[in-house]
């Protein structure tokens, strides 16, 4: 037969298998051929994580706390406080909220739309709006940034925002992309803060801290003069930002590449920088003075060595591997790499880890953003876990 002769001559129909190999070469080539969404650059480790030993030494400080606000404050990332007791706070459905000394809890203002869908998922942030740094400037005003909006004043008591810089206007010709960290002198009421990326906003900050670039910039704000101005740039996602008590420097957290630097403000190294902590235990967010005088920095991920290197130190040194994974792993999936482990370095002024606090099993909390002290109670702060967790005795 016809059939018969095409068999003999080595002609086979495609068998199901075969067909499976197509298909699946098919979608391989489809994958490579697609544009990644991010354009990494090869970054070499200073060296493993350090040993959790001495100063860094396994301890259970952190679960010595309770929760409050369980399903009503959801991220409340960073924290100020006045002379009346009352604490300030913004949560990722673009709220601001004063906690009273009797834990009362009050709305502000809503930083963006108030829509129901506000805090649901990021996709609604740019238009919710979500505040990330919080101080109390001298005159009794919040100053906010907020990471999609731009730079804010804003009315503790009546809620009326007044807008300082617009996100769109940026500096020196570039927008801000991601607004972060926030600190003010008590000296000369200049608002220090930070832009965690040109590219990125913060509901994409998964890709900021894979792609691993240098687009982050510290920035001034002169209330007098309202000029901004650009102190640093080509930073890796510059964060939390703290002055030194006699204001001469600020300490820098550079999350993505886990090292904190020193930004002098007076002297002679008067707007230079040194590096002061580098090859970090985890990844610095929010940078805090202690009220005994040290610094606290949260750590917003750990990075601990254990069969395998972490897995951000597997993929530094690889861009193509990080385009792929850009590609084909939905950003929500990476959550499940992080480890449930609550930490946080305090630093003496010279920069050395002189203490740490932890939470191994993540009882109270994890992920830390901020860590503020206020009439004797630690607030920790976090970008998305749905309460706020305090601790109500230092165990030093």
């Amino acid at each position: 037969t016809p059939t018969h002769k095409n068999w003999s001559n080595g002609l086979r129909p495609q068998t199901k298998s075969s067909q499976t190999h197509t298909v699946l070469l098919a979608v391989a080539v489809g994958v490579y051929l697609l544009p990644s969404p991010i354009d990494p650059k090869p970054h070499i480790l200073k060296g493993p994580p350090p040993a959790l030993e001495g100063p860094l030494a396994v301890n259970t400080r952190l679960q010595k706390g309770r929760r409050l606000f369980t399903g009503r404050l959801h991220g409340p990332e960073s924290f100020t406080a006045d002379g009346n007791g009352n604490v300030y706070t913004g949560t990722v459905d673009g709220k601001l909220w004063r906690i009273g000394p009797d834990d009362g809890l009050t709305l502000i203002t809503h930083m963006g739309q108030d829509l129901p869908e506000c805090g649901s998922s990021t996709d609604y942030e740019p238009v919710c709006g979500r505040p990330h740094g919080v101080r109390l400037d001298r005159q009794g005003q919040l100053i906010v940034a907020d990471s999609y909006f731009g730079l804010y004043s804003v009315d503790p008591k009546t809620g009326e925002k007044t807008r300082l810089v617009a996100s769109a206007d940026g500096a020196a010709g570039v927008p801000f992309g991601f607004l972060n960290g926030l600190e003010i002198s008590s000296r000369t009421g200049i608002i220090y803060f930070t832009d965690s990326s040109s590219r990125w906003g913060r509901r994409h900050v998964k890709l900021e801290v894979i792609e691993l670039n240098s687009l982050g910039r510290l920035l001034s704000y002169d209330p007098r003069s309202r000029k901004v101005t650009v102190l640093l740039d080509s930073l890796y996602m510059p964060n939390g930002i703290a002055l030194s008590p006699d204001e001469n420097f600020l300490l820098l957290a550079e999350t993505s590449i886990g090292r904190i630097l020193r930004y002098w403000l007076k002297g002679p190294k008067a707007g230079t920088k040194e590096l002061l902590l580098d090859n970090m235990i985890g990844y610095p967010d929010n940078i805090r003075r202690s009220d005994h005088g040290t610094f606290l920095i949260g750590i917003t991920t750990p990075r601990f060595q254990k069969l395998l290197p972490p897995f951000l130190d597997l993929i530094a040194p690889y861009p193509a591997v990080k385009r792929f994974l850009a590609k084909v792993v939905p950003l929500s999936w990476y959550n499940l790499l992080l480890p449930r482990y609550a930490l946080v370095l305090e630093l003496g002024e010279d920069g050395q880890i002189v203490g740490s606090l932890h939470d191994p099993e993540g009882r109270l909390t994890w992920a830390i953003s901020d860590v503020f002290q206020h009439r004797g109670r630690t607030y920790l702060g976090s970008t998305d876990l749905p309460f706020l967790p305090v601790v109500e005795v230092w165990d030093s």
